[in-house]
C-alpha cells in the first residue's frame, strides 16, 4: 500500500511504525473471511482491510479523528484473526492500537460514551473497587431492564454470587514441592481476582507441585492492557512501568526464569512491553527484558512436562480457543495437547477462530455485537455436546458463561485436578 507521509509526521515513532505496518499491506482481502464483524455485518468498513484504509487516511491528513472512523475502529474487537490469515505479515495490532491513541486525543466523544469509558477504566483495573461495583450492580439486578441504556447491560452481567479475596493474590513467594527447577512471577491480574479467584490458586498448585518457587511481586497490578486498548496510553504505560520496576526488582534480586500469565488478554500485552516502551529510554531495556521471559500457562507446562496424572473422570472438555492466546500470542496446539495427556477428551469448536465477543470491555461497550458473536459461540460448542468448556482467558470464561447452563472452567483448573488437585469449582456445583 502507497503512503504519503510527509518528513515531519515520520519524524513521530508512532507514525513512523504504522507507515511501514500499512506499506505491508497488499489489499489482497484474506482477512476480510476470518473477520468476526465483517462476517457478521458484511461491512468492507467493518474489515480489517477497509479499517486500514480510515487509519491510513486519518493519520495521513493528521487530523482529528470522524465520527465514521470512530464508529468502525470501536467496533474492531482486536482480536487479531487477522494476523493469523494474513500472507504479508501485517501486525495490524500495532495499527489499530496507534489509532485508538489518536481517536482518544483528537475526538470528542458523546458524554454518555465518555462517561462509560472513564467508568471502566477506573474501576475494572483495581479489584477493590471492581468488588464493591459489583456488589452494587448485583443489588441493582432486580432492576436491570428499567436501566438506561448499556448500564442495564452491564448490571445484569454482574454474577450473582461473589468469591471472597483470596489469599494467594497478596505479594509473597509459594516454596516448589521438592526439587526448585524455575522461579517464577505470577501475574495475579485484575479482574480476575474478582471475577474467579480460584484460577490463580490453581495455577499456584499445579506451579508449585512441578518444582516452581513462585512469586507474587510487590508493586505488581493491572497489566495495562484495559486502558491502552481504549486508547489510554499514559494510564496503560503508568501500569507497564510500575510492572516491569516489580519483576525488574526479583529479576535482579533472586533471578526470575519466566514471568508467568494465566490470562492470555493480558499475556498478549505483557509479551509486547518492549514495544510499547520501545522509546523510553529509562524502560525500554527493562521492558523488553521482561517480554522476553513472559510466558502463557501453558507455555511453560508444555516445558515442564506434567507429572503422572491421578485418573479423572472421561469428561469430553470442548477447548475455546481465546483469541488474544491463538492469534494475539501464537499458540493453538499447547494447551488442547496438555488436557490430552491429563485424560481429557478434547474436542475442537467450530468456527473457532471466531472471536465469542468478550475482547476485554468489548462486550460492555459493544454489547449488540458481542452478544451475537457470543449466542454464535454458544451454538457451536453446544454442537459438541460437552460435558464442560475450557479456556485460557477470564474474559472469555465469563462471556461464554452468560450464554450457557454448561461449566466453564480454565484450562488450568483442570490440569491441576488431573494432577492432584481439588476438583475445579465449576464443575462442582455443575
Amino acid at each position: 500500500m502507497q503512503t504519503s507521509f510527509s518528513l515531519t509526521q515520520l519524524a513521530d515513532p508512532d507514525i513512523r511504525e504504522s507507515e511501514k505496518i500499512l506499506r505491508a499491506c497488499v489489499h489482497c482481502g484474506f482477512c476480510t473471511a476470518t473477520c468476526p464483524t465483517y462476517v457478521l455485518l458484511g461491512d468492507e468498513l467493518d474489515s480489517p482491510r477497509g479499517r486500514i484504509y480510515l487509519i491510513k487516511n486519518m493519520l495521513e491528513a493528521d487530523a482529528p479523528a470522524t465520527a465514521k472512523v470512530v464508529k468502525h475502529i470501536d467496533r474492531c474487537l482486536s482480536c487479531l484473526s487477522c494476523m493469523s490469515t494474513c500472507p504479508s505479515g501485517v501486525h495490524y495490532m500495532h495499527l489499530v492500537d496507534h489509532a485508538r491513541k489518536h481517536i482518544e486525543e483528537t475526538y470528542a466523544r458523546p458524554l454518555p460514551d465518555r462517561l462509560l469509558r472513564r467508568l471502566l477504566a477506573l474501576v475494572l483495573p483495581r479489584p477493590g473497587l471492581f468488588r464493591l461495583a459489583l456488589v452494587g450492580a448485583r443489588l441493582a439486578r432486580p432492576v436491570a431492564r428499567l436501566l438506561p441504556g448499556r448500564l442495564g447491560g452491564m448490571v445484569g452481567m454482574a454474577p450473582a454470587r461473589l468469591t471472597s479475596p483470596s489469599l494467594v493474590d497478596r505479594p509473597q513467594v509459594f516454596p516448589a514441592q521438592g526439587p526448585r527447577r524455575k522461579r517464577v512471577a505470577l501475574l495475579t491480574g485484575c479482574a480476575q481476582q474478582v471475577l474467579d479467584p480460584g484460577i490463580n490458586e490453581a495455577t499456584v498448585r499445579l506451579l508449585t507441585r512441578h518444582g516452581c518457587e513462585v512469586v507474587v511481586a510487590k508493586g505488581v497490578g493491572c497489566c495495562g492492557a484495559l486502558t491502552h486498548h481504549m486508547g489510554q496510553e499514559a494510564a496503560a504505560l503508568a501500569s507497564v512501568r510500575a510492572n516491569v520496576d516489580a519483576w525488574t526488582a526479583e529479576l535482579d534480586g533472586d533471578g526470575l526464569d519466566a514471568v508467568v500469565v494465566n490470562a492470555s488478554g493480558c499475556g498478549t500485552t505483557v509479551k509486547d512491553y518492549g514495544f510499547m516502551l520501545r522509546e523510553d529510554s529509562a524502560y525500554a531495556g527493562k521492558a523488553e527484558r521482561i517480554s522476553a521471559l513472559t510466558r502463557d500457562i501453558s507455555e511453560l507446562m508444555q516445558d515442564l512436562g506434567l507429572r503422572k496424572t491421578v485418573g479423572v473422570a472421561d469428561l469430553k472438555v470442548a477447548y475455546h480457543s481465546a483469541c488474544s492466546l491463538q492469534h494475539g500470542q501464537q499458540i493453538k496446539t499447547t494447551p488442547k495437547a496438555l488436557l490430552a495427556t491429563a485424560g481429557f477428551r478434547v474436542l475442537d469448536v467450530p468456527e473457532g477462530h471466531l472471536c465469542c465477543g468478550s475482547a476485554g470491555t468489548y462486550n460492555l461497550t459493544q454489547p449488540e455485537i458481542a452478544t451475537r458473536l457470543r449466542d454464535r459461540k454458544v451454538g457451536n460448542i453446544a454442537r459438541l455436546a460437552p460435558d464442560v468448556v475450557a479456556a485460557g482467558n477470564i474474559g472469555c470464561m465469563v462471556q461464554i458463561r452468560s450464554g450457557t447452563s454448561l461449566p466453564v472452567v480454565h484450562t488450568v483448573e483442570l490440569l491441576d485436578w488431573a494432577t492432584g488437585g481439588p476438583r475445579p469449582a465449576g464443575l462442582a456445583m455443575a
